[in-house]
């Protein structure tokens, strides 16, 4: 189980951190920037760290998750409500904290963006989690 967890908490940095830069540098930067997203430059490693950080917490949490659902079932439901979760922090709160123009596009590109996020998160747990909570027959 030890070694399923640090590969969650790995995965999930190792997903998220290139689609953060592709999406809100990348792609669509300009965008971001006409939204107030960054003021200065964004602190990269800062970035990375909390990825970390939010990589190793939702990879402790995971194995405690029970909602009666196995394998993938379990991952896209854990996925989901973190995700809905995160996305009350991150994106509501923002659009709560400060005036955000075009707040209904910055919600509507975030929600995107963490359902990416969040979707491409459920199928690296399903895959490293899968067979867990199976049990093995032997012939006696």
């Amino acid at each position: 189980m030890l070694k399923q967890q640090l590969f969650a908490a790995a995965a999930y940095p190792l997903i998220v951190f290139p689609l953060a830069i592709i999406w809100h540098l990348g792609l669509f930067k300009d965008r971001y920037m006409t939204f107030g997203y960054f003021e200065g430059e964004p602190n990269i490693a800062i970035g990375l760290a909390s990825m970390v950080i939010q990589g190793a917490v939702l990879a402790a949490i995971y194995p405690m998750f029970r909602l009666g659902r196995e394998g993938y079932g379990k991952a896209i439901t854990f996925a989901g409500l973190l995700g809905l979760f995160f996305w009350t922090s991150h994106v509501l709160a923002l659009v709560a904290k400060q005036n955000v123009p075009q707040a209904g596009t910055f919600i509507l590109m975030e929600t995107a963006y963490l359902g990416l996020q969040f979707g491409l998160f459920a199928l690296a747990l399903g895959y490293i989690f899968r067979g867990e909570g199976q049990t093995s027959i032997t012939p006696a």
